[in-house]
C-alpha cells in the first residue's frame, strides 16, 4: 500500500516504526498472533501501514489484498444503514421497534423461570425503542454470554449469528419475540444481538435484503469492491485463515480458509457480526465517517446525523462501567459512553490511555479493531484473526503507540 512521509503530517516516523518492531517481537515471532496488519492516517491520507505474518497455515503473508472476517466492525455499517432511512423519513430513532417488527409486540422483562420451568414476566417500563438497538440498551443479549436463564434459552435455540446458523434473520427475530427480555429496554447497557435485529429494521423498512442494501447505498458508493457477507469463490484465496485461543491447546484452527464457512451460503444475514473486508476497505469507510458522512463525491449520512450518532446517549451522559451488564464487549468500560453504533471516549482520563474526548470506536471477536479521531483527524484500522478480542492488550497497545507518535 502507498503511504504519505508520516512527518509531513505530524506523526514520527521512528516512533510509527516502534509499532512494527513492537508487533513483530511481541506478538508475531512468538506465535502469539499469526499475522498482524495496522494502517494509520490522518486526514484519510494513508501514513503508516504494517502487515505481516502467513495469511494461511504454511502460506504467503498478507498484503493489502487479505481479507479478514471483521465480526462486530459490521455493527456500524449496519447503525449507518439505519441512519439513511432515519434521513429519508421512513423511521426514526426513538420509534418503537414493534412498529417495524412486530414480533416484539407485548415482550416482556424475565421475572423468574427458565432451565426447564416455563418463563415468568413483568411489563417492560417503556417500548423498546430503536435507540436501545443502537446503544445496546433493549434487554437483548448474546447466548455466549454464559450468565443468565435468558442467554441460555438463546443456547438451546440455536440463536447464532456467525456463518452456518440455522435460521434466516426472520426466523431469528421471530424467536427473540419469544423470550424474555433480560431487563426493561433503556435501563441498562448489555451487548448483544441487537444489532442483528437492526439489521432486520433495515430489511423490513426498506423493502431490500440487507446485503443487497449494503451494496447498492454503502460499499458500491464508497468503492468499498472488497466486503461482503459471503466471499466469492473467484476471491477465496485472498482469505486469511482464523485462529481461536484453547484454553489447554492455546491457539488452534477456528475457520480454515480454503473451505471457510464465510465462502458457503448465507442463510443469516448478520448485521451484528457477518462481514469479510480488508484493511483498505473499511479505512474508506473510516475516512467517509472522519469527513462527516462523504467520500469522493458519495455522501452516504449527512454531516449532523453523524454528529447525532458520535454522541453519549447512555441516559444521564453515563458510561459503561456504570451501565454495563455484559460479561464481553468490544470496549473498555471507564470513561467510555455509547453512540448510536460506536463507542465514544467521554474522557481520556478515566480511560486511562492516550486519545480524544468524542473519539469513536469499535471492534471485532477476531481481534480488528478501528478508531477514529475527529479532534485528530487520525484513524485506524487494525486486522488479524484470532478470537477472542480479549486474549490480549494489543488493541490497548497499539493505540497508545500511535497517540506517542504524533506530533
Amino acid at each position: 500500500m502507498k503511504v504519505a512521509d508520516p512527518a509531513g503530517h505530524g506523526f514520527d516516523p521512528a516512533r510509527l516504526a516502534r509499532i512494527d518492531a513492537f508487533l513483530r517481537a511481541k506478538y508475531l515471532d512468538t506465535g502469539l498472533l499469526p499475522h498482524a496488519q495496522l494502517l494509520v492516517a490522518r486526514d484519510g491520507q494513508p501514513l503508516h501501514f504494517f502487515s505481516e505474518g502467513a495469511a494461511r497455515e504454511g502460506g504467503a503473508r498478507v498484503d493489502d489484498g487479505t481479507l479478514f472476517r471483521i465480526a462486530s466492525m459490521t455493527k456500524p455499517v449496519t447503525s449507518i444503514a439505519f441512519m439513511m432511512l432515519v434521513e429519508e423519513g421512513l423511521v426514526a430513532v426513538d420509534t418503537p421497534v414493534h412498529h417495524v417488527l412486530p414480533e416484539f409486540k407485548g415482550v416482556g422483562v424475565y421475572n423468574g423461570g427458565g432451565a426447564g420451568v416455563p418463563f415468568v414476566t413483568k411489563p417492560t417500563d417503556q417500548p423498546m425503542r430503536m435507540v436501545d438497538l443502537l446503544r445496546h440498551t433493549a434487554g437483548l443479549t448474546y447466548g455466549f454470554q454464559n450468565r443468565t436463564n435468558v442467554d441460555a434459552a438463546y443456547r438451546e435455540l440455536e440463536l447464532e449469528t456467525l456463518p452456518g446458523a440455522k435460521h434466516s434473520l426472520d426466523e431469528f427475530v421471530a424467536l427473540l419475540g419469544t423470550l424474555p427480555l433480560e431487563f426493561s429496554p433503556g435501563t441498562s447497557w448489555n451487548y448483544s444481538v441487537a444489532t442483528d435485529v437492526l439489521g432486520a429494521v433495515v430489511e423490513r423498512v426498506s423493502g431490500m435484503k440487507l446485503d443487497a442494501f449494503f451494496a447498492a447505498r454503502i460499499f458500491e458508493p464508497l468503492g468499498m469492491r472488497d466486503t461482503f457477507f459471503r466471499v466469492p469463490e473467484r476471491e477465496l484465496d485472498r482469505l486469511a485463515d482464523c485462529w481461536t485461543m484453547h484454553p489447554k491447546r492455546g491457539r488452534v484452527m477456528y475457520d480454515r480458509a480454503a473451505e471457510s464457512r464465510w465462502a458457503q451460503e448465507v442463510r443469516f444475514l448478520s448485521g451484528g457480526g457477518g462481514l469479510v473486508s480488508t484493511s483498505a476497505d473499511y479505512h474508506r469507510f473510516n475516512t467517509m465517517l472522519l469527513n462527516g458522512g462523504a467520500l469522493a463525491g458519495a455522501r452516504i449520512v449527512g454531516r449532523k446525523t453523524l454528529d447525532l450518532m458520535t454522541r453519549n446517549h447512555i441516559p444521564g451522559n453515563g458510561d459503561l462501567a456504570g451501565w454495563s451488564k455484559s460479561m464481553f464487549s468490544e470496549a473498555a468500560n471507564a470513561g467510555t459512553g455509547f453512540g448510536l453504533g460506536f463507542a465514544v471516549n467521554l474522557d481520556p482520563v478515566r480511560t486511562m490511555i492516550p486519545g480524544s474526548a468524542g473519539e469513536f470506536y469499535w471492534g471485532g471477536l477476531f481481534s480488528t479493531a478501528f478508531f477514529v479521531d475527529p479532534q485528530e483527524r487520525v484513524t485506524m484500522t487494525f486486522m488479524t484473526q484470532l478470537s477472542p478480542s480479549s486474549t490480549y492488550p494489543i488493541r490497548r497497545e497499539i493505540k497508545t503507540m500511535i497517540y506517542a507518535a504524533l506530533t
